[in-house]
């Protein structure tokens, strides 16, 4: 009964990352900025693997990692996302609909799916894209948008 009322109270926070956060590892590290939020993406995966929160994956991730020509990394990408793809279910018209007003403001069409694909299943939406990062502060959005150091900080992960 206890442990029942505890799963109830307690849902994972879904977090939906983007692409360029997944692939951070695989950018330059003698950028410090790029070794710390590199850091982050791995401090983020380590408590998604303990259980603490679960990994949104969407059809747009496999798509744009399909475009990866380094084909080590993108071997490495994909592995990642079948390994925590729950195989969620998205409203697509729903998604498109919400795609398409991100669109009409100004963000792209990657950027849009990816924003709108987060509202619709995740709490978290975190990239390391500056631009990004910019745009979606203009959108009002259903889900929190921050970078991966932000994140680790205002979620104290150690």
């Amino acid at each position: 009964m206890f442990e029942a009322a505890f799963f109830i109270y307690f849902r994972m926070k879904k977090l939906y990352l983007d692409v360029c956060t997944i692939c951070r590892p695989f950018d330059d590290q003698n950028q410090i900025r790029v070794r710390m939020e590199t850091s982050a993406f791995y401090l983020i995966l380590s408590h998604v693997q303990k259980g603490f929160y679960e990994l949104s994956i969407s059809p747009v991730h496999y798509k744009e990692v399909a475009s990866i020509s380094d084909s080590f990394e993108k071997i490495q990408v994909e592995t990642l996302l079948r390994t925590y793809d729950q195989k969620h279910f998205y409203d697509l018209p729903v998604v498109l609909q919400r795609a398409e007003e991100f669109i009409s403001k100004g963000a792209g069409i990657a950027d849009a799916t990816h924003l709108a694909m987060a509202e619709h299943s995740s709490d978290f939406f975190i990239t390391c894209d500056d631009k990004l990062l910019k745009k979606a502060a203009k959108l009002k959005l259903k889900v929190t948008v921050t970078d991966p150091l932000t994140f680790c900080i205002k979620e104290n992960l150690k």
